[in-house]
Order: structure tokens, then C-alpha cells, then sequence
């Protein structure tokens, strides 16, 4: 959020949308966090986690529509998207309900996020022209959304199976690939716009 804040006026459109969704995304954090203080033994919040599984879904949908640069990959990005929302409502509603954790739309999520990343990755370097990718900073974005998915795919689809005792011991992986995730999503937003030539 702080690198977001800081370069924002250098960043793409593309990057800016990655921004607002890194904004956005503190929300359920902050009201986890209220609900912890206030100490609401009763209150679930896990609605939350099935918005910001539908908010991610419309946000990574969006901006890798504008990273790519085939018309075909823009396509496919739209419709994949649009049928991960739906299947993420649906489950919202006559699945698993809003008041239990959205183990299916985490892994939806996961799924569809992995394929828009290896696309992203297949263009990136299959592309006719000289940049230095590791100064590009949807490059550095793509890495933590492929790291951070690919390696939670399986606990989220497993988790509602966990026993509660377990729980903790699984999730304290997601938190060390989100944090790492969240660093590189912090690189990426701290990029300069690069000038790129052709080969």
C-alpha cells in the first residue's frame, strides 16, 4: 500500500489498477482486526473473505486484460474471468453459503490467476522485442501472484477437510507466501516506466 501511495503518479494505467486492488485489499485485514479488538466471539467474518474473492476475481481479470497484448489473450481473459465470478457467486449463494470459508472460490481464484500468470509469462518472453523484464513492473506483480497462488492452490482446496487443531500450522504458510507475495507486489509498484526498443 505505501509503494502504491508513493509511485503512483508514475504508474501505468495497468499498475494503477493493481494499486487500487492493494488499497482495497486492506479493508477485510482492518476489519479482521476491529473484530479481534472488540473481541465478537460470535461474529463471522467470513462473508468478507468471498467478497474479496469475487473483488480480486474482477481486479486480476482487469488488469491482465490490459497487460496483454494479444487480442486472443484479452479474450480469453474476459471470458475466464466472467465464468470464475459467476461460479464464485454461485457458490456464494447455494454451495458453501456466505458464512463458511470459500474454499471453493479460493480455488477457482487460484486456477484462474495461475493461467492469466503462465499466459502473461508465455508473452512476456515470447515477444519480439529487447526490455529488461526485471525492471518491467507488471513482471514483478505476475512472479507474486504466481508464486502466492500456485503454492496455496492446495491448502485452500483442502481446507474446509483440515481439522481446526491443524489449521493454524497449514495457514502459517499462507502467510509467509503472502508476505513474500506482498514484497514483490511492492517491487513491482516501485518500478519506472521502462522505454522499450525492438529487436
Amino acid at each position: 500500500m505505501i509503494a502504491a501511495l508513493y509511485n503512483y503518479r508514475r504508474l501505468d494505467s495497468t499498475l494503477r489498477l493493481m494499486a487500487l486492488f492493494c488499497l482495497l485489499s486492506v479493508i477485510p485485514d482492518l476489519v479482521g482486526l476491529v473484530i479481534s479488538y472488540l473481541n465478537l466471539r460470535y461474529y463471522n467474518n467470513l462473508v468478507l473473505f468471498h467478497f474479496f474473492d469475487m473483488m480480486a476475481a474482477v481486479f486480476f481479470t482487469l488488469i491482465y486484460r490490459r497487460a496483454f497484448y494479444k487480442e486472443l489473450f484479452k479474450k480469453i481473459t474476459f471470458i475466464l474471468g466472467g465464468a470464475s465470478l459467476l461460479i464464485m457467486i454461485f457458490n456464494a449463494i447455494f454451495i458453501e453459503g456466505l458464512w463458511k470459508y470459500p474454499s471453493v472460490s479460493n480455488t477457482v481464484l487460484c486456477v484462474l490467476l495461475i493461467i492469466f500468470s503462465l499466459i502473461y509469462f508465455y508473452e512476456l518472453l515470447s515477444r519480439q522485442e529487447f526490455t529488461y523484464i526485471e525492471k518491467q513492473g507488471m513482471f514483478w506483480i505476475n512472479s507474486g501472484v504466481l508464486f502466492y497462488f500456485s503454492i496455496n492452490i492446495f491448502l485452500f482446496m483442502l481446507y474446509n477437510k483440515i481439522s481446526d487443531a491443524d489449521k493454524p500450522n497449514y495457514y502459517m504458510m499462507q502467510s509467509v507466501t503472502n508476505i513474500i507475495a506482498n514484497l514483490l507486489y511492492s517491487v513491482g509498484l516501485l518500478c519506472k516506466p521502462q522505454n522499450k526498443k525492438t529487436h
